[in-house]
């Protein structure tokens, strides 16, 4: 069980992706998290998000916690390669 809700976890696993193609691989991300390789990959197949693993995702992103688990990390439309942000929000630019 977590205390995140489920869409919240849906966010922290999102941000845990673009930090994966940011850092070249889940190993060097499983590093800097201080968790073993095996726990992010149960956690990246559906096991439960913990809050403390949010905190410690925003601590290493340098965003605050609340931009994790609300889906504001990475921002809409941010490329997960290189982190490039369009100038223009992705909803405007489709219409």
């Amino acid at each position: 069980m977590s205390d995140l809700t489920r869409e919240e976890q849906i966010h922290v696993r999102t941000a845990l992706r673009f930090l994966r193609n940011r850092c070249g691989g889940w190993a060097p991300v499983a590093k800097v998290l201080h968790i073993d390789c095996s726990t992010l990959s149960c956690v990246m197949s559906g096991k439960s998000v913990s809050a403390g693993l949010a905190f410690r995702v925003a601590r290493i992103a340098s965003v605050p916690v609340d931009d994790v688990v609300t889906g504001k990390y990475p921002a809409p439309g941010t490329c997960p390669y290189c982190g490039h942000k369009p100038e223009v929000p992705v909803t405007e630019a489709a219409r």
